[in-house]
C-alpha cells in the first residue's frame, strides 16, 4: 500500500487495523514525500511527530528530490533510508503537436509569443512575479502572458496587470483539464517560485519543447540545467528573468535549439516509461524485506 505523508493519519490507522490481521498478512506501506508534506511542518511545528512516526513506521520511503530527501533527514532526523524517484511526465501526451502553431493564433493573433505560468496561485508561487517579467519582455518583444490554474494570488496578479497596463495581454484562464495543449503553445514556462522541492510544471513543459525559466530553489536545479535546457535565477531577480526571456525570443534558432534540450531530458531521464519501473523495483524490494 502505498501513502504519501498528507494521509498520514489514515495510514497509520490503516495499519493499526491490518496489524490485527492474522500472521502472512502483513501489508507493508510505502511513503512517499511530495513536499508540501514536509515544508509545512517548517510552518506548523505540531505536524512535526505524527510526520516523523510515520515516515519511521514505513516499511520504504521515496521522495521526489535529492533537496527533499536531504531536507526530511535534516529536519525530522529519521534513520530511515531514503530513496529518491524522480516525478515523471507522460512523454506521449505532453508533446508538441503538429497543431500546436495553428492553435497559438487564438491567444496570439497577430504572432506575438507566448509565456507561460502554470500553478495553484499561492504565495509561494509569486504569480506577480510573472506580470513584473511580462512588463520588462513586452517592452522589447510583443508578447501575451498565459496563466493556467487559480487560488488566491490571483486577484493580487489581476491588480498588477492593470496597474501595468498590460491586462489586456495577460489571460487567465483558469484550471484546465488538458494543462498539455495549453503549454504546447508556449515560447517559454516562468517558475518564479519561492519555494519548488522538484519543478513539475518545468517538466510538464520542457517535455512540450517550451523553455523553462525558474528560480534556483530546492529540487528544481536537478530538473533544469542552467544554459542547456532552461534558465535559473536567484528568487524575485525578475530583471535576470526577464532578460533571459529576452535574449531567447529574440533568437529563434537558439529558442529552438534549447526547446529540444528540454524535450530530450524529459525523454532521457523523467518519462514515465523509465520511472515507474523504478517505483516497481522498490516496491519488489519493499515487499521482499516485509515476507
Amino acid at each position: 500500500m502505498h501513502y504519501a505523508i498528507p494521509h498520514s493519519v489514515s495510514a497509520l490507522l490503516a495499519r493499526q487495523m491490518l496489524a490485527a490481521k492474522p500472521m502472512g498478512q502483513k501489508l507493508p506501506f510505502v511513503t512517499t514525500l511530495h513536499g508540501t508534506d514536509i515544508t509545512l511542518v517548517g510552518l506548523d511545528r505540531s505536524y512535526l511527530p505524527i510526520t516523523r512516526f510515520s515516515i519511521e513506521q514505513s516499511d520504504g520511503v521515496t521522495a521526489i528530490s535529492q533537496y527533499l530527501r536531504e531536507r526530511t533527514l535534516r529536519e525530522f532526523d529519521v534513520k530511515n533510508n531514503i530513496e529518491v524517484i524522480y516525478n515523471f511526465v507522460n512523454c506521449d501526451v505532453y508533446v508538441r503537436d503538429s497543431g500546436a502553431e495553428h492553435r497559438r493564433a487564438e491567444y496570439a493573433p497577430n504572432g506575438e509569443r507566448i509565456l507561460v505560468h502554470l500553478s495553484n496561485f499561492r504565495p509561494v508561487k509569486r504569480i506577480t512575479d510573472t506580470i513584473e517579467i511580462l512588463d520588462r519582455v513586452r517592452k522589447k518583444i510583443s508578447a501575451k502572458l498565459l496563466l493556467i490554474g487559480d487560488g488566491p494570488d490571483r486577484s493580487r496578479a489581476e491588480w498588477l496587470a492593470v496597474q501595468k497596463g498590460i491586462h489586456n495581454d495577460v489571460l487567465f484562464l483558469g484550471k484546465q483539464d488538458n494543462v498539455h495543449e495549453k503549454l504546447a503553445l508556449a515560447d517559454l514556462i516562468l517558475m518564479p517560485s519561492e519555494l519548488e522541492s522538484f519543478g513539475l510544471a518545468a517538466l510538464e513543459a520542457m517535455a512540450c519543447e517550451v523553455v523553462p525559466i525558474a528560480t534556483r530553489v530546492g529540487g528544481v536545479p536537478e530538473v533544469i540545467e542552467h544554459g542547456k535546457s532552461g534558465y535559473l535565477a536567484d528568487v524575485g531577480d525578475v530583471d535576470t528573468m526577464a532578460r533571459y526571456a529576452i535574449e531567447l525570443l529574440s533568437d529563434d534558432s537558439r529558442l529552438r535549439e534549447m526547446g529540444k534540450a528540454c524535450r530530450e531530458v524529459a525523454q532521457s531521464r523523467f518519462c514515465s516509461s523509465k520511472i515507474i519501473p523504478q517505483y516497481e523495483e522498490f516496491y519488489r524490494r519493499v515487499l521482499e524485506r516485509s515476507s
